[in-house]
């Protein structure tokens, strides 16, 4: 199994049967998806740059909000958690889905506004590989992403979610995320490709390159 990075909270997941696009962003990013397809996109709240299914090709099955899923072999589970914190300090609302997919358990946390609680981490614990938001704003703090990492206990974590050149949200960069972590030297991939075989014995931090395009 294959994991991309799109940009944003993005990603591209292609199995043996199927392709996932997570979170697909549009244009008032400030950056351009470009032309993906997929059989299931995944979408964990009502925002522009989380929501754009209509950009995916393929016609695919969207998946939005809470509950269980079957599609082409994909087992995918959504779960409610507190989401992006908004101008009064609110927190909306947020799905967080766990995918398995090609005997491998990916969970794509979404804009996830606060750590997880016992309800939430026993139906996402132990994902094979993590997809977490690091660069704040709205969602979770790079400290409490290292709560969030403690909770789940996966065996990759990919960071997602944080300021990149041209996207026009003021997000962190990695680098709080990667100091909290512990990482003392980031060395971007262009992608990931795990089997089960190929797992780590210990938790290993993944930074993936986008490749991205400004929007005009």
């Amino acid at each position: 199994m294959d994991i991309t990075w799109l940009g944003h909270s993005c990603f591209r997941l292609r199995g043996r049967e199927a392709a996932i696009v997570t979170d697909p962003f549009g244009r008032s990013l400030g950056l351009s998806i470009g032309k993906p397809s997929a059989e299931i996109v995944t979408i964990s709240h009502d925002s522009p740059h989380h929501n754009a299914a209509e950009l995916i090709g393929g016609n695919p099955r969207v998946v939005r909000g809470p509950g269980e899923y079957e599609v082409r072999g994909v087992m995918i589970a959504g779960v409610t958690t507190p989401g992006e914190r908004g101008s009064d300090g609110q927190l909306g609302r947020n799905t967080a889905y766990a995918i398995q997919i090609d005997d491998l358990v990916i969970c794509h946390l979404g804009d996830l506004g606060r750590t997880l609680n016992a309800e939430q981490v026993e139906a996402l614990k132990d994902p094979d590989i993590l997809l977490v938001p690091v660069g704040g704003l709205c969602t979770i703090a790079p400290a409490e992403v290292v709560e969030v990492v403690s909770q789940l206990e996966p065996k990759f974590i990919v960071p997602m979610h944080y300021a990149v050149p041209g996207v026009r949200l003021n997000l962190e960069s990695i680098d709080r995320f990667c100091r909290e972590m512990g990482v003392q030297e980031v060395r971007p991939q262009p992608k990931l490709t795990v089997t089960p075989s190929s797992l780590p014995d210990e938790a290993t931090v993944c930074v993936l390159e986008a490749s991205l395009a400004r929007a005009h």
